[in-house]
Protein backbone atom coordinates (compact mmCIF):
# COMPACT_ATOMS: atom_id res chain seq x y z
CA UNK A 1 0.00 0.00 0.00
CA UNK A 2 2.39 2.69 1.21
CA UNK A 3 6.16 2.41 1.20
CA UNK A 4 8.01 2.89 4.48
CA UNK A 5 10.85 4.64 2.67
CA UNK A 6 11.00 8.39 2.12
CA UNK A 7 11.38 9.54 -1.49
CA UNK A 8 13.37 12.48 -2.79
CA UNK A 9 11.79 15.94 -2.42
CA UNK A 10 9.44 17.13 -5.15
CA UNK A 11 10.91 19.35 -7.81
CA UNK A 12 10.69 23.11 -7.36
CA UNK A 13 9.29 24.36 -10.67
CA UNK A 14 6.44 26.37 -12.10
CA UNK A 15 3.47 24.02 -11.64
CA UNK A 16 1.86 22.77 -14.83
CA UNK A 17 -1.66 23.55 -13.70
CA UNK A 18 -4.69 22.75 -15.87
CA UNK A 19 -8.21 24.19 -16.07
CA UNK A 20 -10.22 22.82 -13.13
CA UNK A 21 -13.29 25.10 -13.02
CA UNK A 22 -15.24 27.39 -15.33
CA UNK A 23 -17.22 30.51 -14.51
CA UNK A 24 -20.28 30.05 -16.67
CA UNK A 25 -22.50 33.12 -17.11
CA UNK A 26 -25.52 32.89 -19.36
CA UNK A 27 -24.22 29.72 -20.97
CA UNK A 28 -20.83 31.25 -21.86
CA UNK A 29 -17.51 30.50 -20.17
CA UNK A 30 -16.64 33.88 -18.65
CA UNK A 31 -13.55 32.80 -16.75
CA UNK A 32 -11.32 29.83 -16.02
CA UNK A 33 -9.68 28.74 -12.78
CA UNK A 34 -6.52 26.69 -13.16
CA UNK A 35 -5.22 24.25 -10.61
CA UNK A 36 -4.34 20.66 -9.83
CA UNK A 37 -6.29 17.73 -8.38
CA UNK A 38 -5.35 14.26 -7.17
CA UNK A 39 -7.66 11.40 -6.13
CA UNK A 40 -6.21 8.41 -4.29
CA UNK A 41 -7.90 5.04 -4.02
CA UNK A 42 -8.09 3.05 -0.80
CA UNK A 43 -4.97 1.18 -1.92
CA UNK A 44 -3.00 4.43 -2.05
CA UNK A 45 -2.68 4.47 -5.82
CA UNK A 46 -3.53 7.52 -7.92
CA UNK A 47 -7.00 6.93 -9.37
CA UNK A 48 -7.21 10.33 -11.04
CA UNK A 49 -5.00 13.35 -11.55
CA UNK A 50 -5.37 16.68 -13.27
CA UNK A 51 -2.70 19.34 -13.57
CA UNK A 52 0.57 18.96 -11.69
CA UNK A 53 0.39 16.80 -8.56
CA UNK A 54 4.15 16.26 -8.16
CA UNK A 55 5.57 19.80 -8.18
CA UNK A 56 6.64 21.31 -4.86
CA UNK A 57 3.99 23.58 -3.36
CA UNK A 58 3.04 25.01 0.01
CA UNK A 59 0.00 23.30 1.58
CA UNK A 60 -0.55 26.21 3.97
CA UNK A 61 -3.03 25.31 6.73
CA UNK A 62 -4.02 22.05 5.04
CA UNK A 63 -0.87 20.62 6.69
CA UNK A 64 -2.21 21.29 10.20
CA UNK A 65 -3.51 17.75 10.81
CA UNK A 66 0.03 16.51 10.14
CA UNK A 67 1.46 19.08 12.55
CA UNK A 68 -1.06 17.94 15.16
CA UNK A 69 -0.03 14.30 14.68
CA UNK A 70 3.59 15.32 15.24
CA UNK A 71 2.67 17.00 18.52
CA UNK A 72 0.63 14.02 19.73
CA UNK A 73 3.54 11.73 18.88
CA UNK A 74 5.70 14.05 20.98
CA UNK A 75 3.41 13.57 23.97
CA UNK A 76 0.65 16.17 23.57
CA UNK A 77 -2.17 14.67 25.71
CA UNK A 78 -5.08 16.60 24.18
CA UNK A 79 -8.18 14.92 22.75
CA UNK A 80 -11.64 15.97 21.62
CA UNK A 81 -12.36 19.66 21.18
CA UNK A 82 -8.93 20.84 22.26
CA UNK A 83 -7.07 18.50 19.91
CA UNK A 84 -9.34 19.61 17.07
CA UNK A 85 -8.46 23.21 17.97
CA UNK A 86 -4.76 22.31 17.85
CA UNK A 87 -5.26 21.46 14.15
CA UNK A 88 -7.56 24.38 13.46
CA UNK A 89 -7.80 27.43 11.29
CA UNK A 90 -10.49 28.74 13.59
CA UNK A 91 -12.95 31.57 13.09
CA UNK A 92 -12.17 33.47 16.29
CA UNK A 93 -15.44 32.57 17.99
CA UNK A 94 -15.55 32.74 21.77
CA UNK A 95 -15.32 28.93 22.05
CA UNK A 96 -12.09 29.05 20.04
CA UNK A 97 -10.62 31.73 22.28
CA UNK A 98 -11.71 29.87 25.41
CA UNK A 99 -10.22 26.63 24.09
CA UNK A 100 -6.92 28.30 23.31
CA UNK A 101 -6.78 29.79 26.79
CA UNK A 102 -7.49 26.34 28.24
CA UNK A 103 -4.55 24.81 26.34
CA UNK A 104 -2.29 27.61 27.58
CA UNK A 105 -3.56 27.02 31.11
CA UNK A 106 -2.74 23.31 30.84
CA UNK A 107 0.73 24.28 29.63
CA UNK A 108 1.15 26.69 32.53
CA UNK A 109 2.01 29.62 30.26
CA UNK A 110 0.29 32.90 29.47
CA UNK A 111 -0.90 34.44 26.23
CA UNK A 112 2.30 36.46 26.15
CA UNK A 113 4.21 33.29 25.19
CA UNK A 114 2.35 33.05 21.88
CA UNK A 115 4.39 34.13 18.87
CA UNK A 116 1.77 33.97 16.12
CA UNK A 117 0.92 37.32 14.56
CA UNK A 118 -1.81 39.48 16.17
CA UNK A 119 -4.93 39.57 14.02
CA UNK A 120 -8.68 40.04 14.02
CA UNK A 121 -11.01 37.01 13.99
CA UNK A 122 -11.18 35.22 10.63
CA UNK A 123 -14.97 35.01 10.44
CA UNK A 124 -16.42 38.25 8.96
CA UNK A 125 -19.41 38.33 11.32
CA UNK A 126 -17.26 37.70 14.37
CA UNK A 127 -14.71 40.25 13.14
CA UNK A 128 -17.38 42.93 12.64
CA UNK A 129 -18.67 42.38 16.17
CA UNK A 130 -15.10 42.56 17.46
CA UNK A 131 -14.63 45.94 15.74
CA UNK A 132 -17.94 47.30 17.06
CA UNK A 133 -16.83 46.40 20.57
CA UNK A 134 -13.59 48.30 20.08
CA UNK A 135 -11.41 45.22 20.45
CA UNK A 136 -7.97 45.27 18.87
CA UNK A 137 -6.06 42.58 16.96
CA UNK A 138 -4.62 39.94 19.26
CA UNK A 139 -2.59 36.76 19.03
CA UNK A 140 -5.35 34.68 20.58
CA UNK A 141 -7.90 35.85 17.98
CA UNK A 142 -5.65 34.90 15.06
CA UNK A 143 -6.87 31.73 13.37
CA UNK A 144 -3.77 29.65 14.24
CA UNK A 145 -3.72 30.40 17.97
CA UNK A 146 -4.92 26.92 18.94
CA UNK A 147 -2.02 25.34 17.06
CA UNK A 148 0.46 27.74 18.64
CA UNK A 149 -0.89 27.08 22.13
CA UNK A 150 -0.53 23.34 21.48
CA UNK A 151 3.02 23.90 20.25
CA UNK A 152 3.87 25.67 23.51
CA UNK A 153 2.26 22.84 25.52
CA UNK A 154 4.30 20.28 23.58
CA UNK A 155 7.48 22.22 24.34
CA UNK A 156 6.66 22.34 28.07
CA UNK A 157 6.05 18.57 28.16
CA UNK A 158 9.39 17.87 26.49
CA UNK A 159 11.43 20.47 28.39
CA UNK A 160 12.10 22.25 25.12
CA UNK A 161 12.68 26.02 25.29
CA UNK A 162 9.65 28.20 24.68
CA UNK A 163 11.78 30.93 23.19
CA UNK A 164 12.30 30.35 19.51
CA UNK A 165 9.67 27.60 19.25
CA UNK A 166 8.96 28.81 15.68
CA UNK A 167 12.56 28.52 14.53
CA UNK A 168 12.96 25.68 11.99
CA UNK A 169 15.95 24.47 14.01
CA UNK A 170 13.97 24.23 17.27
CA UNK A 171 13.40 20.63 18.51
CA UNK A 172 9.65 21.05 18.11
CA UNK A 173 9.87 22.08 14.46
CA UNK A 174 12.46 19.38 13.78
CA UNK A 175 9.97 16.85 15.17
CA UNK A 176 7.20 18.28 12.97
CA UNK A 177 9.42 18.15 9.88
CA UNK A 178 10.22 14.49 10.59
CA UNK A 179 6.52 13.59 10.70
CA UNK A 180 5.77 15.64 7.58
CA UNK A 181 8.31 13.55 5.71
CA UNK A 182 7.11 10.32 7.30
CA UNK A 183 3.42 10.82 6.42
CA UNK A 184 3.88 12.42 3.00
CA UNK A 185 6.50 9.83 2.08
CA UNK A 186 8.88 12.43 0.65
CA UNK A 187 11.61 14.77 1.72
CA UNK A 188 10.69 18.41 2.27
CA UNK A 189 11.62 20.51 -0.75
CA UNK A 190 11.90 23.89 0.96
CA UNK A 191 11.07 25.60 4.25
CA UNK A 192 9.61 29.10 4.52
CA UNK A 193 7.38 30.96 6.98
CA UNK A 194 3.60 30.64 7.00
CA UNK A 195 1.31 33.60 7.61
CA UNK A 196 1.12 32.89 11.34
CA UNK A 197 4.91 32.76 11.68
CA UNK A 198 5.31 28.98 11.92
CA UNK A 199 7.63 27.08 9.57
CA UNK A 200 5.91 26.00 6.37
CA UNK A 201 7.13 22.87 4.61
CA UNK A 202 6.90 22.43 0.86
CA UNK A 203 5.75 19.00 -0.35
CA UNK A 204 3.72 17.86 -3.35
CA UNK A 205 -0.06 17.75 -3.71
CA UNK A 206 0.28 13.98 -4.06
CA UNK A 207 2.25 13.83 -0.81
CA UNK A 208 -0.34 15.94 1.02
CA UNK A 209 -3.12 13.58 -0.07
CA UNK A 210 -1.02 10.59 0.98
CA UNK A 211 -0.40 12.07 4.44
CA UNK A 212 -4.08 12.77 5.03
CA UNK A 213 -5.04 9.26 3.90
CA UNK A 214 -2.55 7.80 6.36
CA UNK A 215 -4.11 9.86 9.15
CA UNK A 216 -7.69 8.79 8.45
CA UNK A 217 -6.88 5.11 7.85
CA UNK A 218 -4.61 4.66 10.88
CA UNK A 219 -5.37 2.11 13.58
CA UNK A 220 -7.61 3.23 16.46
CA UNK A 221 -5.76 4.84 19.34
CA UNK A 222 -2.76 5.93 17.29
CA UNK A 223 -1.80 9.61 17.21
CA UNK A 224 -3.10 9.79 13.64
CA UNK A 225 -6.48 8.31 14.59
CA UNK A 226 -6.77 10.57 17.61
CA UNK A 227 -6.31 13.65 15.43
CA UNK A 228 -8.74 12.38 12.80
CA UNK A 229 -11.39 11.51 15.41
CA UNK A 230 -11.05 14.88 17.14
CA UNK A 231 -11.41 16.88 13.93
CA UNK A 232 -14.32 14.84 12.60
CA UNK A 233 -16.23 14.86 15.89
CA UNK A 234 -15.57 18.56 16.54
CA UNK A 235 -15.54 20.03 13.04
CA UNK A 236 -16.58 23.49 14.23
CA UNK A 237 -13.56 23.65 16.53
CA UNK A 238 -11.29 22.89 13.58
CA UNK A 239 -12.91 25.71 11.59
CA UNK A 240 -16.05 27.50 12.73
CA UNK A 241 -19.81 27.80 12.46
CA UNK A 242 -20.87 28.35 8.86
CA UNK A 243 -17.50 27.34 7.38
CA UNK A 244 -17.68 25.12 4.29
CA UNK A 245 -15.03 22.68 5.52
CA UNK A 246 -17.04 21.95 8.67
CA UNK A 247 -20.23 21.57 6.64
CA UNK A 248 -18.46 19.09 4.36
CA UNK A 249 -17.35 16.96 7.31
CA UNK A 250 -20.90 16.97 8.67
CA UNK A 251 -22.33 16.02 5.27
CA UNK A 252 -20.04 13.07 4.51
CA UNK A 253 -19.83 10.43 7.25
CA UNK A 254 -16.29 9.71 8.37
CA UNK A 255 -14.71 12.45 6.26
CA UNK A 256 -11.75 14.45 7.49
CA UNK A 257 -11.20 17.69 5.58
CA UNK A 258 -8.93 20.68 5.99
CA UNK A 259 -8.62 23.84 3.95
CA UNK A 260 -5.68 26.20 3.56
CA UNK A 261 -5.09 29.67 2.18
CA UNK A 262 -4.37 30.05 -1.52
CA UNK A 263 -7.00 27.56 -2.62
CA UNK A 264 -5.80 24.37 -0.95
CA UNK A 265 -8.07 21.61 0.32
CA UNK A 266 -7.52 18.03 1.35
CA UNK A 267 -10.06 15.41 2.39
CA UNK A 268 -9.89 11.71 3.22
CA UNK A 269 -12.15 8.86 4.27
CA UNK A 270 -11.50 6.12 6.86
CA UNK A 271 -10.72 3.53 4.16
CA UNK A 272 -7.85 5.68 2.84
CA UNK A 273 -9.53 7.26 -0.17
CA UNK A 274 -8.30 10.84 -0.37
CA UNK A 275 -8.37 13.94 -2.54
CA UNK A 276 -6.23 17.06 -2.61
CA UNK A 277 -6.89 20.27 -4.51
CA UNK A 278 -4.83 23.35 -5.28
CA UNK A 279 -6.46 26.29 -7.06
CA UNK A 280 -3.71 28.27 -8.79
CA UNK A 281 -5.18 31.71 -8.14
CA UNK A 282 -6.20 30.85 -4.57
CA UNK A 283 -9.94 31.29 -5.20
CA UNK A 284 -12.30 29.75 -2.65
CA UNK A 285 -15.17 29.92 -5.13
CA UNK A 286 -13.35 27.26 -7.17
CA UNK A 287 -11.86 25.32 -4.23
CA UNK A 288 -15.19 24.18 -2.82
CA UNK A 289 -16.89 22.75 -5.96
CA UNK A 290 -13.64 21.25 -7.27
CA UNK A 291 -13.01 19.49 -3.95
CA UNK A 292 -16.60 18.24 -3.91
CA UNK A 293 -16.34 16.91 -7.46
CA UNK A 294 -13.04 15.22 -6.59
CA UNK A 295 -14.80 13.49 -3.69
CA UNK A 296 -17.55 12.36 -6.07
CA UNK A 297 -14.79 11.02 -8.30
CA UNK A 298 -13.48 9.14 -5.25
CA UNK A 299 -16.87 7.47 -4.84
CA UNK A 300 -18.72 9.74 -2.39
CA UNK A 301 -22.41 9.89 -3.25
CA UNK A 302 -23.32 13.08 -5.11
CA UNK A 303 -26.44 13.27 -2.92
CA UNK A 304 -24.17 14.17 0.00
CA UNK A 305 -22.43 16.92 -1.94
CA UNK A 306 -25.32 18.96 -3.34
CA UNK A 307 -24.64 22.05 -1.19
CA UNK A 308 -21.04 22.22 -2.44
CA UNK A 309 -21.73 22.41 -6.17
CA UNK A 310 -20.48 25.92 -6.80
CA UNK A 311 -21.06 29.58 -6.13
CA UNK A 312 -23.86 31.24 -8.06
CA UNK A 313 -23.00 34.14 -10.38
CA UNK A 314 -25.52 36.97 -10.13
CA UNK A 315 -26.86 39.39 -12.70
CA UNK A 316 -29.26 42.05 -11.50
CA UNK A 317 -29.62 40.14 -8.23
CA UNK A 318 -30.63 36.93 -10.00
CA UNK A 319 -28.64 33.78 -10.68
CA UNK A 320 -27.36 33.77 -14.24
CA UNK A 321 -24.55 31.28 -13.95
CA UNK A 322 -22.36 29.25 -11.64
CA UNK A 323 -18.81 28.13 -10.96
CA UNK A 324 -18.58 24.60 -12.35
CA UNK A 325 -15.77 22.02 -12.24
CA UNK A 326 -14.50 21.03 -15.68
CA UNK A 327 -16.12 17.98 -17.27
CA UNK A 328 -12.98 15.88 -17.01
CA UNK A 329 -13.38 15.96 -13.21
CA UNK A 330 -16.82 14.37 -13.31
CA UNK A 331 -17.09 10.74 -12.20
CA UNK A 332 -17.02 8.16 -14.96
CA UNK A 333 -20.44 6.52 -15.21
CA UNK A 334 -20.38 2.98 -16.55
CA UNK A 335 -23.65 2.24 -18.35
CA UNK A 336 -25.57 -0.82 -17.25
CA UNK A 337 -25.61 -3.81 -19.57
CA UNK A 338 -28.75 -4.16 -21.67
Amino acid sequence: MYSSSVADPPLIREPLHAPVAHLIRGGVVEGIHYGSVVVLGADGRVDFQLGDIEAAFYPRSAIKPVQAVAMVRAGLPLDGELLSLAAASHSGEERHLAGTRRILELAGVGEGALRNVPDMPFDPVVRDAWVREGRLPSRIAQNCSGKHAAMLYTCVLNDWPLDGYLDPGHPLQQAVAEIVEDLTGQRIARVTVDGCGAPLFSVSLHGLARATARITSAAPGTPEARVADAMREHAEMASGAGRDVAALMRAVPGLLSKDGFEGVQVAALPDGRAVAVKIADGANRARVPVAAMALARAGVSSDLLTEFQGEALLGGGHEVGRVRPVRSLEPVVVPACA
